[in-house]
């Protein structure tokens, strides 16, 4: 029974960012800043605005200034709800 449930999630229903690791100070914890290029609601102008993603780095692999990929999670505490799936660059 359980296997068959596995086989019909859909896959890629998580939603996935690509950021600059800005903090690694905590354990097990990056902060993320992820940038995005949007229209102003009432001018259309492209504009920049960002957001911090708390993720979880289970293996401390991600270093300040690299390039990852996070991807939502489960709640994991009051903050993160995003997990470290690779490091892009270094």
């Amino acid at each position: 029974m359980s296997e068959q449930t596995e086989t019909t999630k859909k896959p890629g229903l998580r939603k996935t960012r690509v950021g600059v690791v800005t903090s690694t100070k905590m354990d097990k914890t990056i902060v993320v800043e992820y940038v995005a290029r949007v229209p102003h609601p009432k001018f259309k102008k492209i504009v920049k605005k960002s957001k911090k993603f708390y993720a979880h780095d289970e293996n401390s692999t991600a270093k300040v200034g690299d390039k990852v990929r996070i991807v939502e999670t489960r709640p994991l505490s009051k903050l993160k709800c995003w997990e470290l799936v690779e490091v892009l660059t270094h």
